[in-house]
């Protein structure tokens, strides 16, 4: 794996290899200049480097005329959030995601709190180029002050949502396992489950950044969380990854649902309250299509990517929509993934249907999805994707994102990654063993 990923929507690395505290300060400059020497917030998850990378962050922002409203540790969607209620000319989040302990990143927002779009990216990976960038004069460098109450205004948000029925959930006192991954997660998903009555039980709750398992919130790295679901005899598991915009969930039995169904199940609760029309990207399970289309909902999908499916929310009017990978965007927020936004979203479905989360689950259609990837290596990503096209010419195609290969019931999806050196490929069918046969014949392609 490359140890630098530069993209429209920011750039991660390997701390110390790819990513360097010159790179972070020099995009902090370049971006500090695309937002106009204008007044910037940033936060950052609990990554060991987050630190190291911050003061890099700072000295960059700073030369160039940016104020700095700092939030400290927080999940992603508070630092969007909190872009919006200072009228903030843009932020920048310290975090790299999902991504394993070594790596570190900057994600850049604009001034409504949404990631950079693939023309505003350009104009700042162009300035990242310059070498003559116009730094600040003495008595015009910029001024850094602390705000410590995004976090606690991020949850009053969510308590305050019509949806949400604040008693009920009470009223269940449901027993919670929340693995926070020593991620951002841990200075608010505890915070949220008390509001609600929950009984939690923390995994990993200090936010140190000391991941004690890859932290991609995947069936495969939540074997302790459903151990302790099962130990404990909890409602539901919870996991988040380490900025807290991806939710995975655990039943009451120990099974990992797969980040899809988080999607699929907030959609369905959503649209048993509002109607209108939703978006989600390609690569997101036909249940939630599925699930949208019987309650009478227009579905759009979009290229892979927060941005592109926040933009298409926003032109339609989406009253909901996210990405399968368990982020769920509620608009009446703010146009962003969320997990603990997903969270509440959870308790207030379950509390009104009264049964399992395993029972909430199995009224959702059933499809298996199976995921996964091909390294780069010396393979061109464009070469490859067309020689795809070549092959499956005689299939149903959609070239939204890559290349998807549409089947009556099951789908493949084939595109390079935004953030990791790699091709995805992703294939969901009613049976795993249909996705998985699906997702071996494209791989023997390259």
């Amino acid at each position: 794996m490359s140890s630098l990923m530069v993209s429209v929507s920011g750039v991660r690395g390997i701390v110390g290899e790819g990513l360097t505290p010159e790179i972070a300060m020099n995009f902090a400059q370049a971006f500090g200049v695309y937002a106009d020497g204008g007044k910037i917030v940033v936060g950052r998850d609990s990554r060991v480097t987050g630190a190291l990378i911050y003061k890099a962050v700072t000295a960059g922002l700073l030369s160039v005329g940016c104020d700095i409203i700092e939030i400290g540790i927080c999940p992603t969607p508070t630092a969007q959030l909190a872009v919006e209620s200072f009228k903030a000319a843009g932020g920048i989040m310290i975090t790299a995601s999902h991504n394993p302990i070594m790596w570190n990143g900057l994600k850049l927002l604009g001034p409504d709190g949404l990631f950079l779009d693939a023309e505003q990216g350009e104009k700042v990976l162009a300035l990242s180029r310059k070498q003559d960038l116009p730094f600040a004069a003495w008595d015009k460098i910029g001024v850094e002050v602390h705000y410590s109450h995004a976090v606690e205004e991020h949850l009053q948000a969510i308590v305050a949502l019509d949806y949400l029925d604040i008693d009920k959930i009470n009223q269940r006192r449901f027993k919670v396992v929340a693995d926070c991954v020593c991620g951002a997660g841990a200075v608010m998903v505890p915070l949220l489950l008390r509001k609600f009555g929950c009984e939690m039980v923390a995994l990993n709750a200090e936010p140190s950044g000391l991941f004690p398992h890859n932290p991609e919130p995947v069936p495969e790295n939540l074997t302790e969380l459903c151990d302790e679901v099962k130990r404990v005899d909890a409602d539901l598991g919870l996991a988040v990854d380490p900025d807290s915009d991806r939710l995975a969930l655990v039943s009451e039995k120990g099974e990992a649902l797969g980040e899809e169904r988080t999607l699929a199940l907030a959609v369905k609760y959503i649209l048993s309250r509002k109607s209108g029309p939703v978006a989600i990207n390609a690569s997101t399970s036909k249940a939630t299509e599925d699930v949208a289309l019987a309650a009478g909902s227009k579905v759009y999908r979009t290229k892979v990517g927060e941005i592109n499916v926040a933009k298409k929310m926003r032109e339609i009017d989406a009253v909901v929509g996210g990405e399968g990978n368990g982020g769920v965007i509620l608009p009446d927020i703010h146009l962003g993934r969320d997990a603990p936004v997903g969270i509440a979203l959870t308790l207030q479905h379950l509390a009104e249907f009264g049964g399992t989360l395993s029972e909430l689950n199995a009224s959702l259609p059933q499809y298996v999805i199976t995921k996964d990837k091909v390294q780069l290596g010396d393979i061109d990503s464009e070469a490859a994707l067309q020689k795809l096209r070549e092959d499956y010419a005689h299939e149903e195609l959609d070239f939204t994102d890559g290349v998807k290969i549409l089947r009556e019931n099951s789908w493949a999806h084939i595109r390079a990654s935004n953030t990791e050196p790699i091709i995805r490929v992703i294939a969901e069918a009613p049976t795993g063993a249909e996705a998985e046969q699906f997702c071996s014949e494209i791989k023997t392609r390259f």
